[in-house]
């Protein structure tokens, strides 16, 4: 059950974010901009490329590096295209995951690498294999870390990943437990995107500059202190969504690719965090696709349908679906949202909208989307006391 009065006692929520979840939220904006500095000193601002890349890999560990390639493919419209190169592994840690480039790999495309931890071997052996076919690597790592060396040492970028208030916190490399909320730590996203952003718009890949990313970070300050644990229930949207989301099956609805990564990546979070299953779809189609779902409640080890003589000591309320809708700025006259309230109102189904501020670039609109949506999956997670 939803413990309601917590999300208004910021001292509560304190003691119960004993993996300081929420100070890693608040900290993304600051993340942002040492990860500037950082790219800076690194060289980012000094490189002079020879053409463009005609594709970009991405590879690292944990959902968080997912995030990361659907948003660089959103943010560059179609410019390159860009391939996540998927691991193997027996187990989800870290160490025993391995990676392989595709067969087509070499001299002409560029290999990203994003690590919290730096220490993957299977990372380290993917740079060997990316320095004998002739590609380009760029890691964004913990300095002084096997990976950062093994960029280094075959004459690829390795540029520092910004440290967060919570480094230290968490087992990265746990296969379970707060390994894994390691991983989905909100501040984390930022840390490896935003030297990412910095490279690709030297490249010409897709629009950057630094006066872009000091903006990012400008955007995610104003979402940690609307979202933050000192505003009250009624006037956070993060806190708001977080109890509307108690008790329900979310339905991520989203329009438009940057807030169909964001919704991608927050079913990752409440799962990962919250331990809470989310149900993902874009429009139009996710009408026919979850059309069936609305209005339907569903109780563990049963069906929807309410026995009148079933034994109602200790049972379980049904857990409802919720529409989620996530749009990258107000419908146009294309649009799929109006004919998505409708569906929701006439089949009873209650609804939650988020929409980044009037005049956002699709940077600062996937900044919002997603801060909130991150802060409303740790407020969750504590007030369901889930929290490790």
């Amino acid at each position: 059950m939803l413990d309601e009065s917590l999300l208004d006692d910021p001292d509560a929520l304190a003691r119960a974010d004993a993996d300081g979840l929420l100070r890693d939220a608040a900290g993304s904006g600051a993340r942002v901009r040492t990860a500037v500095r950082q790219a800076h000193e690194a060289g980012l601002a000094d490189l002079r490329p020879d053409g463009r890349p005609r594709s970009v890999l991405v590879a690292g560990p944990g959902p968080v590096t997912a995030c990361v390639a659907e948003l660089l493919d959103a943010l560059g419209n179609g410019t390159v295209t860009v391939n996540l190169v998927h691991p193997t592994g027996d187990l989800p840690a870290p160490g025993a995951l391995r990676w392989a480039l595709p067969g087509w790999a070499g001299p002409l495309d560029l290999l990203l690498l994003t690590s919290p931890s730096g220490d993957e071997p299977g990372l380290t052996a993917l740079t060997d294999q990316a320095y004998r076919r002739g590609c380009s690597v760029v890691g964004v790592v913990p300095p002084r870390t096997p990976v950062a060396e093994a960029v280094t040492e075959t004459h690829g970028l390795a540029v520092p990943l910004a440290p967060g208030p919570s480094a230290g916190s968490l087992d990265a490399d746990a296969p379970t437990g707060t390994g894994g909320l390691a991983r989905t730590a909100p501040g984390t996203l930022w840390a490896l995107l935003t030297p990412l952003l910095a490279l690709t718009d030297r490249l010409g890949l897709l629009p950057a500059p630094w006066a872009a990313l000091e903006a990012l970070a400008d955007r995610l300050d104003e979402v940690a202190e609307r979202c933050g644990p000192a505003v009250e229930t009624y006037g956070n949207p993060a806190k708001t969504l977080a109890a509307e989301l108690a008790g329900a099956l979310p339905l991520l609805w989203s329009e438009g690719p940057v807030a169909g990564a964001a919704a991608r990546h927050s079913a990752t979070v409440l799962a990962a965090q919250a331990g809470r299953p989310a149900l993902v779809a874009a429009l139009p189609e996710a009408i026919e696709v979850h059309g069936r779902l609305l209005a339907d409640a569903f109780t563990p080890g049963g069906s929807a349908e309410d026995d009148f003589f079933r034994d109602r000591v200790d049972s379980q309320e049904p857990l409802h679906t919720r529409v989620v809708l996530l749009r990258e700025h107000a419908p146009g006259a294309d649009s799929a949202v109006v004919a998505a309230r409708d569906l929701a109102y006439t089949r009873g189904t209650p609804l939650s909208e988020l929409e980044p501020g009037e005049g956002s670039d699709p940077l600062q609109a996937a900044a919002e989307l997603i801060a909130t949506l991150d802060f409303a999956a740790v407020y969750l997670t504590l007030a369901l006391g889930d929290a490790s």
